[in-house]
């Protein structure tokens, strides 16, 4: 019998919190694992077949050789010194005993009584919301002994007292790199979420994971490429990149795009954007509600916007020099011919705005002085703290990807894409990995990382010049960088700077922005937008998200600056509307896209449909 007579209690059935642990349905699951291990071989077979035929070739081993190298250094440092070693065993250790020591107390707590909490995630941390992280002793241990582990390691890096800052760093993301990894959340077997999701379809999550796993691979034509949106919702030129326009000069690595004008009367000076060439400029026109380039125009700016060509072998040998010439100064002279002006208002974006300094500085030698104010947005001069990506840039990286690179004439977009997926891997790489290939969902429609996922390759010359020049030597900002046989310098660009930082950013962080203040020759004012590198930008003022923050003159210490800055709600759009207006607030009658010059197609134009 279940019950007894006297108590009514059930003595052989598992309680609710097992039960939903256990499989309902042997025979299905059965079926759905053989299905599931189908599925894996195809991915394997997607994965193996180009490597097979010699169209891929893998260079792990350069990376993991640099983290195994890094990692070693950690090692030396630690066990270079017998009590140095034992102190960082007994805080792992004690850190394993309190855990121990939770999970006993827990098991020996009566009805209605409370076992002392143990290690906590970090606030914001949504790996372990479910309730089950808490409520049940198995899960909730692995959760504790993974943080006290992963925080151990934190430790070990940032006590590492003999280490040099680039090593420091290094180890420091590699370790993040490894926690995020091997977090218990990411596997059917230690996530209860997981788990019982995979229970109650009897594997068939498992199924349908696989099958987009093969499909990822297929579509990454041997290499994993991530879907972290349904891609299917979104087409250039349909819903994004739709602000009205037409392609007015096409060069070898540039599409010139004039957008139609939405008023009467525009400003005098045009506006040229020069985008960075990693991603596609369409960021700043996701949709019409979001598009900082139809907004432009709806304030009177007759908007130029550079669309920088999807390289392959032809572009090889493209460097800094060719991409000044057949882009910023080729969009100067498709402005002059289309409009007659001799003056315009440039805006420089991330790895676009360090292209059009250089430019300024080349330009300012030649006499050049067509461009009379500039807006930087989330643009790096100086790369003395240039965050995490700096962890990829040493003389024997760099050589190692200039050998990859030089074979084809360019580096793969997946790599570059992979690379900026790391810097926030917890973010960007792990929940959807769970998402897709162990609960099998499919991703939901967002334009964001449509547009994020839209890689581009880089040119081998471009890009050697650029890691080298900025991240490895910091030529640019010292005043030691050669373009056109000429040494420039940042002192020469003497015209109005409107230099934009956003606080959280990871890529060009607020601080090194605040710094590269420092190097231009004119007035600079300095504006902090609230969140990261493109949420930052990409804040048009209906949103009324985020703040941002004007002050004095940007020297001196940045905290300093921050204490002194007056925090404004909302947008930054409207403030930098007004500084460039007042440049030249001079008007003339709208200008129509091919008045003057023959027109090569409707905006988005051809380049930018080019994909990987």
């Amino acid at each position: 019998m279940s019950k007894t007579a006297d108590s009514g209690k059930t003595d052989a059935n598992p309680t609710p919190s097992v039960e939903q642990y256990l499989v309902k349905d042997p025979e299905r699951f059965a079926l759905n694992l053989a299905r599931m291990v189908e599925q894996a071989g195809k991915a394997a077979s997607a994965w193996a077949e180009p490597r097979e035929k010699g169209e891929v070739r893998d260079s792990v081993a350069e990376p993991m050789a640099d983290m195994v190298k890094t990692f070693s250094k950690l090692t030396e440092y630690w066990l270079s010194d017998p009590s140095r070693a034992l102190e960082a065993q007994t805080r792992l250790f004690s850190g394993y005993m309190n855990v121990w020591s939770n999970a006993i107390q827990r098991a020996g707590a009566g009805a209605g009584e409370r076992a002392e909490e143990g290690i906590k995630p970090e606030k914001g941390d949504k790996r372990f919301q479910d309730p089950e992280w808490a409520k049940n002793a198995f899960f909730d241990f692995l959760k504790q002994t993974y943080l006290v582990t992963s925080r151990w390691a934190n430790d070990l890096v940032e006590h590492a007292d003999g280490l040099d800052e680039h090593t420091r760093h290094k180890a420091s993301f590699y370790v993040k790199q490894v926690s995020n990894a091997i977090s218990p959340s990411n596997f059917i077997l230690t996530n209860p979420e997981l788990f019982r999701e995979t229970v109650m379809s009897n594997g068939e999550n498992l199924v349908r994971g696989m099958k987009m796993l093969a499909e990822d691979i297929v579509a990454g034509k041997g290499d994993l490429k991530l879907r972290q949106a349904d891609y299917s919702q979104f087409e250039i030129g349909r819903n994004m990149a739709m602000t009205p326009g037409k392609v007015v000069g096409r060069s070898d690595v540039a599409e010139i795009i004039q957008y139609e004008p939405a008023t009467e009367k525009v400003l005098k000076r045009p506006l040229l954007i020069c985008p960075p060439w990693i991603n596609k400029f369409y960021i700043l026109d996701l949709n019409p509600q979001k598009s900082f380039i139809r907004w432009a125009v709806e304030q009177g700016h007759t908007v130029f916007v550079i669309s920088w060509i999807n390289p392959d072998e032809r572009h090889g040998l493209k460097g800094w020099e060719a991409y000044i010439r057949e882009g910023l100064q080729y969009g100067l002279d498709t402005i002059e011919a289309a409009t007659g002006e001799k003056e315009v208002n440039a805006i420089g974006y991330c790895v676009g705005g360090t292209l059009l300094a250089a430019a300024l500085a080349l330009l300012a030698q030649e006499g050049d002085n067509r461009i009379q104010s500039v807006t930087f947005f989330t643009t790096q001069v100086d790369f003395t703290f240039a965050g995490d990506l700096k962890v990829f840039v040493d003389e024997d990286q760099i050589a190692a990807l200039e050998r990859s690179m030089n074979g084809k004439g360019y580096l793969d977009g997946t790599k570059m894409a992979t690379a900026f997926n790391m810097l926030r891997s917890g973010d960007l790489i792990w929940p959807y990995v769970v998402n897709n290939y162990m609960r099998g969902k499919d991703p939901l429609p967002f334009d964001l990382l449509y547009w994020n996922a839209d890689s581009t390759r880089m040119a081998a010359a471009n890009h050697s010049f650029y890691l080298r020049n900025c991240y490895l030597e910091n030529n640019l900002s010292q005043g030691r960088t050669e373009l056109a046989g000429r040494t420039i310098s940042l002192g020469d660009i003497t015209i109005p700077v409107y230099n934009l930082a956003s606080r959280e950013d990871h890529i060009a962080p607020a601080l090194s922005v605040f710094l590269g203040c420092q190097y231009f020759g004119g007035p600079v004012d300095y504006v902090m937008a609230g969140s990261g590198h493109i949420a930052g930008v990409v804040n048009p003022p209906a949103a009324n998200k985020y703040q941002y923050w004007t002050g004095g003159k940007p020297a001196g210490k940045f905290d300093q600056w921050i204490e002194k800055a007056m925090e404004n709600q909302g947008s930054w759009w409207p403030h930098w509307q007004n500084w460039v207006t007042e440049k030249n607030p001079a008007q003339v009658p709208a200008r129509i896209p091919g008045e003057h010059t023959k027109t090569l197609g409707d905006a988005p134009g051809s380049y930018v449909k080019v994909r990987v």
